[in-house]
């Protein structure tokens, strides 16, 4: 595999090249449910305009225009593609550097380049203080060369933890969108570890390996710290056509505290109802939390070890008590044993329904070999142990979505 990484080139090297640039537009771009006009370029968008009308949160925000599952998608005879973007980069005051984000180029299927895109704007947060403050940056340009000489299927996976805004696409030959391979569509929402925290890449990714491993294309609406039942989400859900529908969900209404079991049920209730209002029959598979232990039997919320942040690591802590339970706060366990009696109940007049339990993806044995670094996040090995064990359970001809997944 081979790794490139460049800064802004100058338009003389594009004459020489017999650049042709090519519009990017919703016909090259997959993975994105809106695509806004900004004056740099075009931002894609992971919930429609109506719904983030809906919320203001800055996390939210923050999250849904990160590219998670993101992809331009062309077929050319190119050798040579530049992409010119504007990142927006993160850093946590007191943090060690976050990596850079990271594009993969995969061409005809597989992966062939990695790169990265230096400049770009800087969004530092402090969480001592919940405040943020973004440093303007500049257009960086990502280029791949040596391509093969042929027809070929090109995506260039959009880092998954930056928001990226599309400036410019270059190439030496014309470009077209990529056919329809006739594969099915999934649809898959969940929190930080669906959106893709601590993963090596765009397409290492669990939801990501896990399309990769199906046969499926992937829309990933795993959004950091905002799968919490909310409603716009479920009506974008409901409105994005998809032959295969995951919901991961817990951890963020346990880590953020946002709800009692009182009104989490009707909820859970309410999000799935949604959902089956425009995918009636799709196979739905409802997935648990994966194994956390400081919340698996303690409520939130959580919050950064302050400590550990004085020594420059980042670890979060679970900020509830245990006895807290008895009225109502959430833990992990609490909410496993509700989703499976939901769908339980559910599945007698929907056929279509399913159960995974998170813990068969990353469960106790998981957490001894391969511990969540900071307490909450899986790191990049696991993400790709989540992937590979996901479609094993879910994509074998037993599973949710297998051949019984269409009864």
């Amino acid at each position: 595999m081979h790794t490139e990484h460049t800064d802004h080139v100058e338009r003389a090297d594009h004459t020489d090249r017999h650049w042709i640039s090519t519009p990017i537009t919703a016909d090259i771009l997959r993975g994105a449910l809106d695509l806004e006009r900004t004056a740099h370029g075009v931002l894609p968008h992971r919930l429609p305009a109506w719904a983030r009308a809906q919320c203001t949160d800055g996390q939210l925000a923050m999250a849904e225009a990160q590219p998670s599952g993101v992809r331009l998608a062309f077929r050319t005879r190119a050798t040579a593609v530049e992409l010119d973007t504007l990142p927006t980069k993160q850093a946590y005051v007191g943090a060690p550097p976050r990596p850079e984000g990271v594009y993969d180029l995969l061409v005809d299927g597989r992966l062939a380049r990695q790169a990265g895109v230096s400049g770009g704007n800087t969004l530092t947060i402090d969480m001592t203080t919940g405040s943020a403050e973004t440093t303007p940056g500049a257009v960086g340009t990502l280029r791949f060369t040596d391509l093969p000489d042929r027809v070929k299927d090109v995506e260039i996976w959009l880092p998954h933890n930056e928001k990226t805004e599309l400036v410019a696409l270059r190439t030496n030959a014309s470009v077209e969108p990529a056919p329809d391979r006739g594969r099915k569509v999934w649809l898959h929402h969940g929190s930080s570890i669906s959106h893709g925290s601590d993963a090596a890449g765009p397409t290492t990714i669990w939801p990501a390996l896990a399309a990769s491993l199906g046969g499926v294309e992937l829309i990933n609406l795993g959004l950091a710290g905002s799968a919490l039942l909310d409603p716009f989400t479920a009506r974008a859900l409901r409105d994005t056509p998809a032959d295969l529908i995951s919901v991961k969900m817990g951890i963020n209404l346990v880590n953020a505290d946002v709800m009692r079991l009182r009104a989490f049920a009707p909820a859970m209730h309410g999000f799935l109802d949604t959902i089956r209002e425009g995918q009636p029959t799709a196979p739905l598979l409802v997935v648990s939390p994966i194994l956390c232990p400081i919340h698996e039997d303690t409520p939130g919320p959580s919050a950064p070890d302050l400590t550990a942040l004085s020594a420059g690591r980042l670890r979060f802590s679970a900020m509830g008590d245990p006895a807290e339970r008895a009225s109502g706060k959430l833990t992990l366990g609490v909410i496993r044993e509700e989703l499976a009696r939901i769908v339980e109940q559910r599945a007698a007049e929907d056929p279509n329904l399913y159960y995974l339990d998170g813990r068969d993806l990353y469960g106790e044995d998981d957490s001894a070999e391969l511990p969540l670094p900071d307490d909450l996040h899986p790191d990049a090995a696991a993400h790709r142990r989540m992937g590979e064990r996901f479609a094993k359970l879910a994509f074998a001809a037993e599973g949710a979505f297998g051949d019984r997944g269409a009864v």
